[in-house]
């Protein structure tokens, strides 16, 4: 008999494959002394262990090499140095040979060592190499134990992968001929591996409560991702069923690609600009094949992850440049450094917060930490040289903010004019309107930069004083709060008497029920997922600028974001 589990649409698909638990095995070790007789059978633990950690790291080296690139292909070489070093050898074989201890235990005592160790040094390069320590010694430890411990990059055959949650860096390293698509226990529409899903264009449900419980490796499982249902296994007369959605599913996604040379404008012509949010540049292809008019978010903090420090200037150059050259032309919007909160990093300290949200994040960390923006500028300035580039600064709550900022950005420019290196002379400037506080000084915030681009996703957040991260709260978060809509209309219209122009960037802005609103009130630039592109495309080329204006002011009189979905249901459905 079928089981079927409930949770939230991330990004649209229909697959049907086996089930793959991605789970962290639990790791019990063994304390107990051993005797004399077994000191040399630990030891050859050890050395065994040790020897198929490597093994495992110089492969997913080379599949990180493949699917991902060479920088992030480069950190495994680290770890396996690491792994490999013959003082470490050394002391967990004399912790076995003189404390009688089990190899795996004499391992985590050496680990935890080393770890402590560089967990205290100053420098941060050498801090770093404590979060190094943690994965290598766990890998070790699990080896000795011949305990699995499964990597997504490591999946070797299409499955459907089911997990308590991911984080954007076991999203990136999805290989997408492998992972047919997945599903969560944890996480909501807006959660980073929603977005990384959508950016990546894997089948994706997250927020699936019970679904571990109901799961076993190997089950044969339906994922309808456009429902937000996953079926576990499925009889046959569900097989088919799903089988013929599937194929409308594909049918229209095959009608709205016949839309990708064609721009996005209305019969009256008035065009709106569709653009890709992107987290590296592997996901300029996907976006040009949809369509994308240019980039309106590059998020760059991926590009910081899953590393043991900090990117170099010229890391940094090449990666921007990439997705400059890709673009060939079409305004690239790049967005600064914007971590903590729910995003950290494995080398870099964060104190601890009681709300993070609110706390030390984003352009506050930048302009704290000078020499870490200014590397990432100047990589930005060198990029501009190839293409034109918008720098984009986020959790902006004052004119001041922009202004160092801005600051920063003219000594990156005099430096790199000194130093003779190219950078572009027509960089735009702008801000992500993602605090309250911003949306209320848009008139003074337009006076000195060239454009806007609306967060809704911490926009909504903040507004509503609503966790999106927070399951027991879910239906309290809507972006479609007449409180969030007023704010960003209200806020469009000054920058708009200011002459600077603006975009959507947040997951609202690839919401195709939104899309009318936003063109009513006068926004230029839609960024978004690039799987939304051609849906939104067809419903902007089937309107006119005259029914939108009236739209968006519909919506603005309305009481509560139900009752402004079903209009707008009701609006596109017509068209």
């Amino acid at each position: 008999m079928s089981i079927e589990i409930k949770g939230t649409p991330a990004c649209p698909g229909i697959v049907e494959g086996e089930v793959f638990i991605f789970s962290e095995p639990e790791i019990v070790l063994n304390q107990k002394p051993i005797a004399e007789s077994q000191v040399e059978n630990e030891i050859n633990l050890f050395l065994e262990g040790r020897k198929k950690a490597k093994n495992q790291l110089e492969t997913i080296k080379t599949i990180t090499l493949k699917n991902i690139g060479p920088e992030e292909a480069e950190i495994f070489d680290g770890h396996i140095e690491i792994l490999m070093d013959e003082g470490m050898e050394e002391e967990v074989k004399l912790l076995i040979k003189s404390d009688l201890m089990a190899a795996d235990f004499a391992a985590q005592k050496v680990a935890d060592q080393y770890i402590a160790m560089f967990q205290n040094m100053d420098d941060e390069y050498m801090s770093a190499r404590a979060a190094d320590m943690k994965d290598i010694f766990r890998r070790l430890i699990a080896n000795i134990l011949d305990i699995h411990i499964p990597s997504l990059i490591e999946i070797d055959a299409p499955v459907i992968v089911v997990a308590f949650d991911l984080t954007p860096s076991d999203t990136a390293q999805m290989d997408k001929t492998k992972v047919l698509g997945f599903i969560t226990a944890e996480g909501g529409p807006t959660s980073h591996v929603a977005i990384m899903s959508r950016t990546l264009m894997i089948p994706a449900v997250v927020g699936a409560k019970g679904i571990l419980e109901k799961t076993n490796n190997g089950d044969s499982m339906i994922l309808d991702a456009q429902s937000g249902i996953a079926i576990i296994d499925p009889t046959q007369g569900e097989v088919e069923k799903y089988q013929a959605k599937a194929g409308e599913f594909a049918e229209e996604i095959r009608r709205l690609r016949a839309l990708k040379e064609l721009p996005a404008v209305t019969k009256d012509g008035f065009e709106m600009i569709l653009a890709a949010n992107v987290g590296t540049d592997i996901d300029a292809l996907p976006a040009l094949e949809q369509g994308a008019q240019g980039v309106g978010l590059y998020r760059t903090e991926f590009l910081y992850m899953d590393r043991s420090n900090w990117p170099t200037e010229e890391e940094q150059t090449i990666a921007y440049s990439n997705v400059v050259r890709a673009f060939d032309g079409q305004l690239v919007v790049i967005r600064t450094l914007d971590i903590g909160g729910d995003k950290s990093l494995d080398y870099f300290k964060f104190p601890h917060e009681l709300n993070p949200f609110l706390g030390w994040r984003a352009l506050r960390i930048c302009l704290d930490k000078k020499d870490i923006f200014k590397t990432q500028l100047r990589a930005i300035l060198q990029a501009s040289a190839l293409g034109p580039i918008g720098i984009m600064y986020p959790m902006v709550i004052s004119v001041s903010e922009v202004e160092q900022a801005n600051a920063l950005l003219q000594e990156c420019k005099n430096e790199l004019a000194m130093e003779g290196i190219p950078f572009g002379d027509d960089i735009q400037q702008g801000v992500m309107i993602e605090t309250p506080a911003a949306a209320m000084i848009a008139g003074e915030l337009a006076e000195i930069v060239d454009f806007f681009s609306f967060g809704t996703n911490d926009l909504t957040q903040y507004t509503l004083a609503v966790d999106r991260g927070n399951p027991h709260i879910t239906e309290l978060y809507d972006s479609f709060h007449p409180a969030v809509l007023r704010l960003m209309a209200e806020a469009t219209q000054d920058a708009l008497a200011k002459n600077a122009w603006v975009g959507v960037c947040g997951e609202l802005g690839g919401d195709p029920l939104a899309s009318l609103f936003f063109l009513g009130i006068g926004v230029k630039e839609l960024s978004m997922s690039a799987i939304n592109i051609p849906k939104v495309k067809e419903i902007i080329r089937n309107t006119t600028m005259v029914e939108a204006r009236e739209i968006a002011q519909k919506v603005l009189s309305l009481g509560n974001g139900s009752e402004i979905r079903e209009y707008l249901k009701k609006v596109i459905n017509q068209k």
